[in-house]
């Protein structure tokens, strides 16, 4: 999959998107599209290089992807499936794996955020929502912004991980 040339948010509104929920719709996809291009060629082995004693790049694409499913439950006002509770436990295993499974889960992640974004409704975007345990508070916008920002976040820590690997 080639990357356009010019970023996501350049390139026009998304269909069906909420132009309050615009911002996060485009780092998603911004995000998707990073993944796949850093996956394309990225073996096991350096998917599981800790340059510097920094987290791999294979835990970064875990955790984007079970982070923006969590938030994104939570941004539905829903609690966490058992799943999803173990999902997040098996982000913390370090074991190669083959970057196309990781790149596809991120796709699919993303894809399910994107479509959750269009299903939201604008009178929604403020009701209170609540993370975690302890029901921390927050918003349904607060949540998806989150969810978008973390993302992205998480791809920069990938490509700079991949690029002190390869040199």
């Amino acid at each position: 999959m080639e990357t356009p040339k010019v970023e996501a948010w350049l390139r026009g509104p998304l269909a069906g998107v909420d132009p309050w929920l615009m911002p996060a719709a485009h780092a998603l996809v911004q995000v998707g599209e990073e993944v796949a291009r850093l996956c394309a060629d990225a073996t096991p082995e350096a998917l599981s290089a800790r340059p510097g004693a920094a987290a791999p790049a294979l835990f970064h694409l875990r955790h984007l992807a079970g982070a923006t499913d969590r938030l994104m439950t939570y941004a539905r006002g829903e609690a966490l499936d058992d799943a999803q509770r173990q999902a997040l436990q098996s982000e913390k295993d370090l074991a190669p794996a083959p970057a196309a499974a990781l790149g596809a889960e991120v796709a699919r992640v993303i894809e399910a955020a994107l479509a959750q974004i269009r299903a939201t409704p604008h009178e929604s975007l403020l009701e209170p929502r609540a993370v975690g345990r302890a029901g921390l508070p927050t918003t349904t916008l607060g949540l998806i912004f989150h969810a978008a920002e973390h993302a992205q976040r998480h791809a920069g820590q990938l490509a700079t991980t991949l690029r002190a690997i390869r040199g």
